[in-house]
């Protein structure tokens, strides 16, 4: 029996030896020494890194590019979160009910989730290129002046939360549309038969239960906030003067433009302290408002 047994533990322990490996080589290992990257210089051919504690942190309280970037990205997660989530759970109630070509109409919202980003911020680049762009061939003809959406800090930022909308509301709406698929239909049935309205049924019912889909979907909805990348890559590079960079663009400007890792680390740091400190307080704050069935 104990030989058996160890046996089992063994087969347990190789069948769950590939996760470990790539867990430690792409998660806990980068995640450490990131952290103590942090606490050291950037080395050069000419001089070594050197530990330097926290001047790293001291001088990022200092960069005024920091700052701009944090205070964008805080805006933009302001924006893109609850209208993404808002505009998925529409659409999901939508396609949920009595409609004709319900497939077809499934498929369309969810089209732009399945476009590469590359894909998706060339075909929006079209949109908003002056003159010649989608956006600007209509508002000509309503007797409008051709206008740099790109190229206007005013508007540059709005832009790309536009995008980020459009392409995350479909992705969140399969999700909300699998938790309605769940709901007993009973429900409403009773809630009509009390004389509640749609709204009454959708406020004191159908979203309570729906908490645990929210509450997972706002996690990733937070997390993709702060992981915007490739769009600002293709669309502004996060200009006109730092108008539409991000903080983890700025962190890859940072890395592999200027050339300093170890100033790159320091951001990464504090961009994982936050997102873990967000992700916590979502938990502790909402899980006492989710209803699991």
């Amino acid at each position: 029996m104990t030989m058996k047994t160890s046996q089992n533990q063994l087969y347990g322990w190789l069948l769950l030896l590939p996760a470990i490996v790539f867990l430690v080589a792409f998660t806990y290992y980068p995640t450490i020494a990131t952290l103590a990257k942090s606490f050291f210089s950037q080395g050069t051919a000419l001089r070594s890194s050197e530990f330097v504690g926290l001047e790293n942190y001291e001088y990022m309280l200092e960069d005024e590019v920091f700052w701009k970037v944090a205070w964008n990205n805080v805006i933009y997660a302001i924006f893109t979160i609850p209208t993404s989530i808002a505009l998925a759970l529409l659409m999901a109630i939508w396609v949920n009910g009595h409609l004709k070509f319900k497939s077809l109409t499934r498929m369309s919202f969810f089209i732009p989730t399945m476009l590469p980003m590359i894909a998706v911020a060339n075909i929006w680049l079209f949109f908003y290129t002056p003159e010649i762009g989608l956006i600007d061939q209509i508002s000509s003809s309503f007797g409008f002046a051709s206008h740099n959406w790109l190229g206007d800090p005013d508007t540059v930022l709005g832009c790309i939360i536009a995008i980020t909308v459009w392409k995350e509301a479909g992705f969140f709406m399969i999700f909300y549309l699998a938790a309605l698929q769940t709901l007993s239909p009973e429900l409403e049935e009773a809630a009509r038969l009390e004389g509640a309205s749609r709204w009454y049924y959708f406020r004191r019912i159908m979203f309570p239960l729906l908490m645990p889909t929210t509450l997972f979907v706002l996690i990733n909805a937070v997390i993709n906030s702060f992981k915007l990348v490739d769009q600002l890559f293709i669309l502004t590079k996060g200009g006109p003067d730092n108008a539409s960079s991000l903080l983890l663009y700025y962190i890859y400007e940072v890395a592999f433009s200027f050339l300093d890792q170890a100033y790159a680390s320091t951001l990464t740091v504090v961009l994982l302290g936050a997102l873990a400190v967000i992700a916590i307080s979502q938990f502790v704050f909402l899980d006492k408002k989710v209803h699991y069935q």
